[in-house]
C-alpha cells in the first residue's frame, strides 16, 4: 500500500507527504536507504546518469552526495539527525530546486509493523523559486514516490 499527496502549497512553500508499507524490517530498510542508495535510487534522476554513483553516509553532517565524472561532485542533502532503523532527516534541495533559494528538509521514520516496516516519509520545502515555488509541489511529490515505490521494489526483491 502506498499514500502519498502534496498536503500543504503556498507561495512560500509547500510539504510532500507519504506513507509505504515495505516488506523488510526497520533495520533493512534503514540499511537500503543509507548504504544502499544506489540499488534503488533512479539514474534519470542524477547529474552523472549512473545511481551507481551516490553515496550517503548516515551520520549527522553526512552527505547524500554524486560522484560526477572527471572528479566532480554534488551534495544533494546534508544528514542532520540519523537514528538507525527509527529516523533518518536530511536538508538540502534535490534536482532542479537545487539552482534555486529553496531549502527542504526530508524526514523518513520507520515503525516496525507485524509485516515489516511503515515508512513515513515528509518533504517540507520552502523559498523561493523564480517561477514560484507553489508550481513544483506536484511533480516533486509524483518524483520522490517513484523513487519510494523504488525502494519498495528492491526490497521486495531481497
Amino acid at each position: 500500500a502506498a499514500h502519498a499527496q502534496v498536503t500543504e502549497v503556498s507561495q512560500a512553500g509547500f510539504v510532500s507527504e507519504h506513507q509505504l508499507e515495505l516488506p523488510a524490517s526497520p533495520e533493512k530498510v534503514y540499511a537500503a536507504l543509507v548504504d544502499g542508495v544506489h540499488l534503488w535510487w533512479d539514474a534519470s534522476h542524477s547529474y552523472s546518469g549512473d545511481a551507481n554513483n551516490f553515496t550517503l553516509d548516515g551520520r549527522a553532517g553526512g552527505c547524500f552526495c554524486e560522484a560526477l565524472p572527471g572528479g566532480g561532485s554534488v551534495e544533494h542533502m546534508r544528514v542532520i539527525y540519523a537514528d538507525p532503523a527509527k529516523l533518518l532527516r536530511l536538508s538540502g534541495s534535490l534536482g532542479p530546486l537545487q539552482v534555486e533559494a529553496v531549502r527542504g528538509t526530508m524526514t523518513f521514520s520507520l515503525e516496525a509493523t507485524e509485516h515489516g516496516t511503515v515508512l513515513k516519509y515528509r518533504y517540507v520545502v520552502g523559498g523561493y523559486a523564480r517561477d514560484g515555488i507553489e508550481n513544483w509541489a506536484e511533480a516533486v511529490d509524483q518524483v520522490q514516490l517513484s523513487q519510494l515505490q523504488r525502494l519498495k521494489a528492491h526490497l521486495e526483491k531481497q
